[in-house]
Formats: structure tokens, C-alpha cells, sequence
């Protein structure tokens, strides 16, 4: 199968996850890179944040007009993780191949685990700016230095920490996202790596389109259904990338 097809198909896959659970979907694109189209970690860490920037992006843009972003609280926890971003996409580059593969399949497990949880009931304590910050800015760091969007961490701690509804709370992920994204992109600015545009912009433009089907495909299945599916197919790739790193 052409490079093209496995980026167009996998492009796809990754943005009706991401339309669809509105978190986790991304978690999708490292793996895809490396074992699908032959990116180093490294490389497919830098591709993964192009493709999840402008996947983001135009899915922030779709759920803006439907009014679904909370801008003021979205940009205070998305400015908090703008230098850990930055820092973290700076220090990719410079980490064993194999512990970048370790520390990706960690966050895929964790990606899934967060999935097969009930969700928790929203506390009525109010809005705890502190907390919000340094979620953030974990955020951040996860984002740049492993090239995820990290919405399955964002999603949860907008609704438990800004008080978003959920619907809400997945349009004002997609902002978050979208700034960790290029924050980390501009760290990595000139470091003289190989991108496969041959890949990446159809990798990309099928993840944006899948990403608006995923909106009505959320509509047609029942969200526990999807989510313990993709969680399942989380853990698999986990697994596989951490067998893959120590042998």
C-alpha cells in the first residue's frame, strides 16, 4: 500500500477519533508515523504537532461558531502551557529514541485508562485558578514533547477545574491544543529535521475532514460504545510500543 493511501487512511482514523471524543484521537498520529509511514520518533513528534495544530484548528474554528469555546478560560489555561510547550519541544529532540517510544506508550495507556473511567461528577466548588494553571502547564509539556494534543488530560480537568460543561469543555480543548501546539512547533523551528510534506499535508487534510464527521458520527453512536473501543484500541498500540522500545 502507497504512502499516500496509509496517510490518507490513517489521517482519517485519527480525526474521526478526535470529532468524535473530542480527546484521544491524536494519541493516534505518533503511532501511525512511526509504524505506517517510517518516521523516526523524532520526526514523527515534529509531524505530529503540524497535523495536530491544523487539525485543532480547524476543528476550533467549527466549534467556535457553535459559540462551544469558553475563550477567557481557555486562553489563561492555554497560556500556562506555552513555555513548558516550548521548553518541551525543545528537548525532544535530544532524547533517546527509545525513551521518547516509552514515555509515548505511558501516555497512550493513560489515554485509555482515562477513557474506560466513569466520568466524575463536576464539583460545585467553584473555579480553582491554581489548579487550572498547573494543569496547563502539564499540559504543555506533554504536548511538546511528545507531539499529542492531549485532550483525554484537557478535557477532564476543564470541566473539574474551569466548571465547563462538557460540550464546552471539548471546543475550549481544541484552543488549548491548538496554542501548546505551535508553541512547541516554534521551539523546533530550524533543528534541520526531515519532514515528509508527501505525507504530512494528506496525513493532515484527511484529519480534518474526518475530524467534522466524527461530529456526526458522535451524534449516530452511543459515546460509551465509542469511547470504550478506542480505549481498547489505545491500549493495544501502548502495549506494542512498549514492547517494541525494550527489545
Amino acid at each position: 500500500m502507497s504512502a499516500l493511501i496509509l496517510a490518507l487512511v490513517a489521517g482519517a482514523v485519527m480525526g474521526l477519533a478526535l470529532g468524535a471524543l473530542g480527546g484521544g484521537g491524536t494519541v493516534l498520529t505518533v503511532p501511525a508515523l512511526i509504524y505506517l509511514l517510517g518516521f523516526t520518533p523524532a520526526g514523527a513528534t515534529t509531524a505530529g504537532l503540524i497535523i495536530v495544530a491544523f487539525t485543532s484548528g480547524a476543528a476550533l474554528y467549527a466549534h467556535a461558531r457553535d459559540g462551544s469555546v469558553a475563550w477567557r478560560g481557555g486562553l489563561l489555561f492555554a497560556a500556562a502551557g506555552i513555555a513548558p510547550a516550548f521548553l518541551a519541544g525543545a528537548a525532544a529532540g535530544h532524547l533517546p529514541e527509545a525513551a521518547l517510544t516509552v514515555a509515548f506508550s505511558a501516555v497512550a495507556a493513560l489515554a485509555a485508562l482515562r477513557m474506560l473511567r466513569p466520568a466524575a461528577a463536576v464539583s460545585s466548588s467553584g473555579i480553582r485558578p491554581a489548579k487550572a494553571v498547573g494543569a496547563g502547564a502539564g499540559l504543555g509539556a506533554v504536548t511538546g514533547l511528545l507531539g499529542v494534543g492531549g485532550g483525554f488530560l484537557a478535557v477532564p480537568a476543564l470541566v473539574g477545574l474551569l466548571g465547563l460543561a462538557m460540550r464546552k469543555a471539548v471546543g475550549t480543548s481544541l484552543l488549548v491544543i491548538t496554542v501548546n501546539s505551535l508553541a512547541a512547533l516554534t521551539a523546533r523551528t530550524g533543528t534541520g529535521g526531515h519532514l515528509d510534506w508527501a505525507v504530512i499535508a494528506p496525513f493532515t487534510g484527511a484529519a480534518i475532514l474526518g475530524a467534522w464527521d466524527g461530529k456526526r458520527l458522535a451524534a449516530k453512536v452511543p459515546s460509551a460504545a465509542l469511547q470504550r473501543t478506542f480505549a481498547f484500541v489505545l491500549l493495544a498500540v501502548a502495549a506494542f510500543m512498549l514492547v517494541d522500545a525494550i527489545t
